[in-house]
């Protein structure tokens, strides 16, 4: 058998099955303005605790890197906006940074990625003609050190940096051929590198002045007048997320560069806001961030890309109280820092199964409507005699104020109370079986350990990818080897 025409019919095969084999992750960015930031270790403990297997962050602190070793977690690390230039002025800075920070903690720490800079051509342009030089530096830093393969450079960029992005078939950055954008897709083409996109619907729709309802930026189904429809490729978006995203896909095709995946570095909804921030709430927050992952975990891409998953981190783990600006801007996290989550936070959407859970809990369906629920409701707290008094104003259920969220507990209460003579977790279709504790905040629903022990945050991804679409590299290998394999044998019998 001739091993070339083996190897090139393989890489057809190849080129088919990979996005299908590998599938999306959710991770987690990780700030440190927080004025009771739990020490490095109770970070891990928090993270490995919730099943987060991705984490950024902006900068590459030993601490965290150190504790961060032998947990198979997937890390990025940041070159900081002060640090850009330096590195980008001097490749022995590069190298010494790649040494201290990376180098001196792999393999132990999972470091896979090198994000250079935040938002470097909208937060500091005057840097803006030296982003390149200072990831090339980096790069062959890598090369030098034997790491280029596992720990890829790239550069977290504002969707801002395009003008016009709808509808996504039209929009391009506002670039020339010899511009920093066009460079830096060079340098990831040519590195085999991702575009680190920072997308967030909650901008995008409280600086849209209503063009878009808010049901659009929070994932929620649209009815059919509504839909939202690019009038060029009469592609249907189904979420504000999908089109920032599809949006810079075609703002690289029109560079010519069609080559290069998206993850999204950053993206989230803050959960209380200042007296003109109305939609910072922490129903719109758990809305957005439930059908986040249920959106990433079905493996799928945008409109445009439907075969290249949306690998995607979330913006934050903590609130960074410490940050200035509006009241929104100290509120992004998902998690107090005792590891609590402070909105319930659904996997349902997710077709993969957390932990070793021995308790089931009876919740609300996300489909159900709202009638059924407060039938359902309604019968719960009078004839179904669950307590109901922890979902009244004031209490530790109450908020979010919703029917499903109040359904949801009186459902559970009533099913741990009654399922051992019979009951059924059913409500006329409205109820469904979950291993998630959905308890958060002091909100502790009735069958949970009420331990620091929750179910997972988040879906499992695999433990340690180098490629940006996300697989462990053993189980990576093992994949590629089968499929090389049969790809071969293939070939064999034509």
């Amino acid at each position: 058998m001739n091993p070339d025409r083996c190897f090139g019919g393989s890489l057809l095969v190849l080129i088919g099955l990979f996005t299908n084999v590998l599938g999306a992750f959710i991770g987690i960015n990780i700030g440190t303005d927080v004025s009771s930031m739990p020490s490095a270790s109770e970070v891990v403990s928090i993270i490995k605790t919730h099943r987060i297997t991705h984490v950024r962050l902006y900068d590459a602190d030993s601490h965290m890197l150190k504790a961060l070793a032998d947990s198979g977690i997937e890390v990025t690390v940041g070159v900081t906006n002060e640090e850009v230039l330096g590195i980008g002025e001097s490749a022995s800075a590069a190298a010494a940074w790649v040494s201290k920070n990376v180098a001196s903690y792999v393999p132990s720490t999972n470091i896979t990625a090198i994000a250079v800079g935040s938002e470097v051509l909208t937060s500091i342009p005057h840097a803006a003609p030296i982003l390149v030089t200072a990831m090339n530096n980096l790069h062959k830093a890598l090369v030098a050190s034997n790491l280029n393969f596992q720990v890829k450079v790239s550069s977290p960029q504002s969707l801002d940096i395009i003008p016009e992005p709808f509808p996504p078939s039209t929009a391009a950055f506002n670039s020339s051929p010899n511009s920093t954008v066009y460079q830096l897709l060079q340098f990831l083409n040519n590195t085999n590198s991702y575009f680190m996109l920072n997308a967030y619907p909650y901008y995008g729709y409280t600086n849209g002045n209503g063009i878009f309802p808010i049901d659009y930026a929070l994932f929620k189904p649209l009815p059919s007048v509504k839909q939202i429809v690019d009038p060029n490729t009469l592609f249907h978006y189904n979420s504000m997320f999908d089109a920032m995203v599809d949006a810079t896909y075609y703002s690289m095709d029109a560079l010519n560069f069609s080559g290069i995946p998206i993850v999204v570095t950053e993206t989230g909804w803050p959960w209380q806001g200042g007296p003109n921030e109305p939609d910072a709430t922490v129903e719109n927050a758990g809305t957005f961030i439930n059908y986040l992952i249920r959106r990433v975990s079905n493996d799928s891409g945008p409109p445009s890309r439907p075969n290249i998953p949306i690998n995607t981190y979330i913006y934050e783990l903590f609130n960074e109280d410490k940050r200035r600006g509006p009241v929104s801007e100290k509120n992004w996290g998902v998690l107090y820092t005792n590891g609590t989550a402070v909105f319930p936070l659904s996997l349902s959407g997710s077709s993969q199964i957390m932990g070793n859970a021995t308790t089931v809990f009876c919740v609300a369906k996300d489909d159900a409507s709202e009638d059924k629920l407060q039938d359902g409701l309604n019968w719960a707290c009078g004839q179904g005699q669950a307590n109901c008094s922890v979902i009244q104003s004031g209490q530790p259920c109450y908020l979010p104020n919703n029917i499903k969220n109040h359904a949801s507990y009186a459902y559970n209460d009533y099913y741990q109370r009654m399922h051992t003579v019979g009951a059924t977790c059913d409500f006329d279709g409205t109820a469904t079986i979950t291993t998630n504790d959905p308890s958060y905040r002091s909100c502790i629903f009735t069958g949970s350990s009420n331990s620091s022990a929750r179910e997972g945050l988040l879906p499992p991804g695999a433990f340690g990818p180098v490629s940006p679409l996300g697989e462990s590299m053993k189980l990576l290998v093992s994949k590629v080897r089968y499929v090389i394999s049969a790809a071969c044998l293939l070939i064999i019998l034509l």
